[in-house]
């Protein structure tokens, strides 16, 4: 099995705040989504993508999937991301997260490469980064026990687990303002993303 094949774009969240399905997205009349798939093929073979609106993708040549287990937020997405990949660690982001730093999964691929563990997240103070991120296949079966359990948390789920975490002022190098970290989950978020990249938002 391949080591970093796979990436994964959950696109499944509800976009209550945004009051649109941010899965469909579009910046200058492309969608955010489209881009962030050309990135993300710079570094994988295989791109997945989560979505509850699978007919929303009708021929597109990577690989669609809903979720296995329903209504039980990220954590259901990363677990059919897990058994739809073909490769050990799979690298996990949001379809809200325009921003993907190819220095830094590098960086996390060369970190976690001689190591055996269940995911590779960054902290932030306190706070758990649950995407722009890697989980290990073989975190399967732990995410069903958890859910099981209608536990729904990442982070309580990888407080259980062996996980490799990259501390803060290490990512800060790759990305000084966090902005890889950026996710669209309102329209000022939006808004303010579209004024850095020097364009105007007018939903």
């Amino acid at each position: 099995m391949d080591k970093f094949k796979s990436a994964v774009i959950l696109a499944g969240g509800k976009s209550t705040r945004m009051e649109f399905d941010k899965q469909f997205l579009k910046i200058n009349k492309r969608r955010l989504m489209d881009n962030i798939i050309n990135k993300l093929k710079q570094e994988f073979e295989e791109i997945i993508i989560v979505t509850n609106k699978p007919e929303y993708y009708l021929g597109l040549s990577h690989k669609v999937v809903s979720d296995e287990i329903k209504q039980k937020g990220p954590l259901s997405g990363i677990h059919i991301g897990l058994k739809e990949s073909s490769s050990k660690y799979i690298y996990f982001i949001a379809c809200d997260m325009p921003i993907i730093n190819i220095d830094y999964i590098k960086y996390m691929k060369n970190e976690i490469n001689n190591k055996d563990v269940s995911a590779c997240v960054t902290k932030l103070g306190d706070w758990i980064e649950p995407f722009n991120a890697f989980y290990n296949k073989d975190l399967i079966n732990d995410i069903e026990n958890h859910l099981l359990e209608d536990r729904r948390s990442v982070f309580s789920l990888l407080k259980k687990l062996n996980t490799f975490y990259v501390e803060e002022k290490d990512a800060r190098k790759f990305s000084p303002n966090w902005d890889m970290f950026l996710n669209l989950n309102t329209k000022e978020d939006l808004s303010n993303y579209l004024h850095l990249i020097g364009n105007e938002f007018n939903g």
